[in-house]
């Protein structure tokens, strides 16, 4: 099951962002997978609560989107979504097409939970009025 390899990965990833910001959780998490990138949605978001056990990341809301594949003709220039198994362009026919995206594993968002508060409007309206 390389999808536990993967989160794995992703929470070293996340590790690394909340320690650059300054943040002392992972509050959510949202990944676009590819039809065409060989990975299965449900088995890596059953595999990350194993992978981020003890981690910046434990009590984080994974939320995954399925990315279609989408194709631009090389013949006519459309571009369009196309069937995993056919990547065809539905405007000419054409065979000669490039893949555009639903391939990949992206990382689209993260909501980092920090520790020091912000200010909210009230209190910097009553610290002006002080002054």
């Amino acid at each position: 099951m390389h999808e536990l390899s993967l989160c794995m990965n992703l929470v070293d990833q996340l590790t690394d962002l909340a320690r650059h910001h300054g943040a002392r959780s992972v509050a959510r998490i949202e990944l676009q997978i590819g039809t065409l990138s060989g990975i299965e949605a449900k088995l890596l978001e059953n595999a990350f609560p194993f992978a981020s056990a003890g981690s910046v990341a434990e009590a984080a809301v994974l939320h995954t989107e399925i990315v279609p594949p989408r194709i631009k003709c090389r013949n006519c220039d459309q571009q369009a979504e196309a069937a995993p198994n056919r990547l065809v362009c539905d405007s000419c026919g054409s065979f000669d097409t490039e893949l555009l995206s639903g391939q990949d594993l992206i990382l689209s968002r993260v909501e980092l939970v920090r520790d020091d508060p912000v200010p909210s409007l009230n209190s910097s309206t009553k610290e002006k009025n002080v002054h």
